[in-house]
């Protein structure tokens, strides 16, 4: 069986059993913040979104390497390139 299907039913795998999480968990969940301000919504949702809070998250927190890498980047495609020197001195031939 090539990879190609063995990947699409991995794929498949984890969908439904990320579906058969939702439907299993529907109840309400109850998040509290903060000066007594509350958050009601089903469970599944809670946790799609602090999945989606930590993504974001750590996106944010590698922006500055991602910057620090760009700008390495930049300023090498920025230097020229010619072939490299050889370390001996030009030999010249003459009669």
């Amino acid at each position: 069986m090539p990879l190609k299907y063995l990947i699409w039913l991995l794929k498949a795998a984890i969908f439904f059993t990320l579906f058969a999480f939702a439907l299993n968990n529907q109840q309400d969940a109850t998040v509290h913040f903060f000066f007594g301000t509350q958050w009601r919504a089903p469970l599944v949702l809670v946790v799609l979104a602090a999945f989606a809070l930590g993504l974001a998250i750590g996106a944010l927190g590698m922006v500055p390497r991602w910057w620090k890498h760009r700008a390495a980047a930049h300023r090498a495609s920025a230097t020229p390139v010619g072939p490299p020197e050889s370390p001996l001195p030009p030999m010249h031939h003459g009669l």
